[in-house]
């Protein structure tokens, strides 16, 4: 190492020595900047205390909340045990949903009450075009009512466990069976089975009782079975709907009953057994069915608050019978979920095609033996309804063609014997009423003319009409059917709506009852001029009121129906016209003529007659002549 090497290091240690001397900080310095480290240590052990004082009192909290949480679930635990008794594990739970669907409906049932929570029809729809929905919603009440260890069990209100992982169950090609179960503690149950069938309406609803009978009174006999729900608006005519919404009963192998439609409120108890009960609308119908028979029931019918909604709300306290001592019990059921069709209510077998109100007597007998063979036959090649009731209504009146020819030829011949009849009147005063009436009727009796044989025929005619009445209002098959005008042939059709509602006639213009009125007064015009009626100067005045009266009953009532009636004074203007071009009035009075120089025979019952007027005349003579010797 040279001596400039040397000097070079000595020089820059010198310079280090003398730069750290001269930046230490002086003794005031030194003390500032421990007080600022302290015044910084200070604060950082504040704030770990603050924060760990909070982590302590976030900890109790928690810990105070916990102990308050479980004494709140104790309490509520022991609460729901004594409200509920075995039930208190059912009384909270999760209202979990599953859907069992066919080719025909979709049921979804409920955790809750286990009950069906809604049902939509597949093949239908509502007047709007939305889906057919038959019911819906938590408004539906569907369970047993019982006292069970002192208390008001409700099971309406209760989870039920669904026996499945599946919360959409589709029904193909074999019957699937559905399980919810409501446990009451270690082998205590109730359970719903229900089973759908592929492309069926009938829904089979079997109830299992297990060990149930150790909570009840030891001579209790009956379950009640509550069941309570709001029947919503399906069609479009809400009046005419009303009209045919009720609910029905039937009695245990007999008659089926109904509470009145009409009624704000109506209800019936039935102290017997019953086969079913059903809640019905125009066109569709939900029931319970019992496998073997209800004990009774309370049922009720009342008008809801909400009527732009629902039409109907229903009751039904359906009395079961049950074996307190028998420990597992079934009382089989089943469910409909369908529409009010004729052959498809017949094929259950249970009684339900009663539901269609086709009338009574031979008026039903008509439309189940007539009417509905010829309407599903024409049915089954066209497919307008229009044309089906168009031919419906010419194949009836071909069939009353004899009826209503004998029915003119009637008319015929008492507008020809009109002149001796006028005769008879001017010969025999106005006063001697009997005497007139009798020289009339010997005229009518010689000519072989009867004064009832244009009536009688009519009265044949009647239970046709009445029975095409009772049938398109209940025809399903009608339903949102569209023709012509008319969007809806089970409804009115209407041409113009009114801003307001006129009284009994209604907020609309249907033009099918304004054709049908215009051609009955045709009609009636022209048979009141083929009859003669001076002897009944109301007749003319009926003529017009009459078909007035119709057109504002009728106005609301079903487009198919006045469409029918509509067709037939067609028909039956075109047949009088027809009659009266081809009858010779001359050759009918010749005629009548020839009948008169016969001689009159005599039927047994007016030989009878006559016999028993000598007999009660020789009588008097001689009751005459012991009189005179006394």
């Amino acid at each position: 190492m040279d001596r400039n090497t040397v000097i070079g290091l000595l020089l820059i240690i010198a310079i280090l020595i003398g730069y750290s001397i001269w930046s230490r900080p002086s003794q005031e310095e030194v003390a500032r900047m421990q007080r600022q480290r302290d015044s910084i240590a200070m604060v950082n052990r504040a704030e770990q205390a603050r924060l760990a004082e909070e982590f302590r009192k976030t900890e109790e909290q928690a810990l105070l909340a916990a102990a308050d949480t479980t004494v709140a679930d104790s309490l509520r635990k022991h609460d729901l045990q004594d409200k509920f008794g075995a039930f208190s594990q059912a009384a909270t739970g999760e209202n979990r949903f599953i859907t069992m669907e066919n080719e025909v409906m979709k049921v979804r049932i409920a955790a809750k009450g286990g009950r069906p929570y809604s049902v939509e029809l597949k093949n239908y729809k509502r007047y709007d075009k939305s889906p057919l929905i038959l019911f819906d919603g938590d408004s539906t009440v569907f369970g047993f009512k019982f006292f069970a260890q002192n208390r008001s069990i409700v099971t309406n209100n209760l989870y039920f466990e669904p026996q499945t992982e599946n919360s959409h169950i589709q029904v193909a090609g074999d019957s699937t069976t559905l399980v919810m179960r409501l446990n009451a503690g270690e082998n205590t149950c109730i359970e719903y089975r229900y089973t759908m069938k592929p492309n069926n309406y009938m829904m089979g609803f079997d109830v299992r009782l297990s060990n149930i009978n150790q909570m009840l009174a030891n001579n209790q006999t009956v379950i009640d079975f509550d069941w309570q729900m709001y029947s919503p608006r399906q069609e479009k005519g809400a009046q005419n709907e009303n009209q045919y919404t009720s609910l029905f009963y039937k009695y245990y192998q007999d008659d089926v009953e109904e509470l009145s439609p009409t009624k704000d409120n109506d209800q019936k108890r039935v102290a017997t057994r019953l086969d079913w009960v059903v809640f019905k609308q125009q066109f569709f119908s939900w029931g319970l069915v019992a496998g073997q028979s209800f004990s009774n029931a309370e049922l009720q019918s009342s008008k809801p608050a909400d009527q732009n909604r629902f039409i109907k709300k229903y009751g039904a306290l359906i009395g079961m019978e049950f074996k307190s001592g028998q420990a597992d019990q079934t009382i089989p059921m089943s469910l409909y979920f369908g529409p009010n069709h004729y052959k498809t209510l017949k094929k259950y077998d249970e009684g339900l095609e009663q539901l269609v109100p086709l009338g009574r007597s031979i008026i039903r007998w008509i439309n189940r033996f007539v009417i509905i063979p010829l309407f599903d036959w024409l049915g089954g090649f066209i497919g307008s309804y229009g044309l089906i009731i168009l031919l419906m209504t010419i194949i009836i009146k071909v069939g009353l063609l004899p009826l209503t020819f004998k029915s003119f030829m009637s008319s015929a011949k008492m507008r020809v014997l009109k002149p001796q009849i006028d005769e008879i009147n001017q010969r025999i005063p106005k006063e001697k009423a009997m005497e007139r009436q009798q020289a009339t009727m010997a005229l009518y009796k010689k000519v072989g003319v009867s004064p009832m044989g244009g009536c009688l025929p009519m009265l044949l005619q009647m239970p046709i009409l009445i029975a095409m009445f009772r049938f398109f209002p209940a025809s399903i098959e009608l339903r949102q059917q569209s023709f012509l005008w008319a969007t809806d042939l089970s409804t009115y059709d209407s041409i113009f709506d009114f801003p307001f509602n006129i009284p009994f006639y209604g907020d609309h213009i249907s033009l099918f009852t304004l054709l049908m009125t215009v051609s009955t007064m045709i009609s009636m015009k022209m048979s009141s001029g083929q009859t003669d009626t001076s002897a009944m100067p109301g007749m003319k005045t009926m003529m017009y009121i009459m078909p007035v009266m119709f057109m504002f009953f009728l106005n609301n009532y079903s487009a198919g129906l006045t469409y029918y009636y509509f067709l037939a004074n067609l028909i039956t203007i075109v047949q009088n016209e027809i009659f009266k071009r081809s009858i010779d009035e001359n050759k009918i009075l010749a005629k009548l003529h020839a009948n008169s120089a016969k001689p009159v025979k005599k039927s047994r019952f007016q030989q009878r007659l006559e016999q028993m007027q000598k007999q009660q005349q020789t009588m008097a003579q001689a009751k005459a002549k012991t009189n005179k010797k006394k």
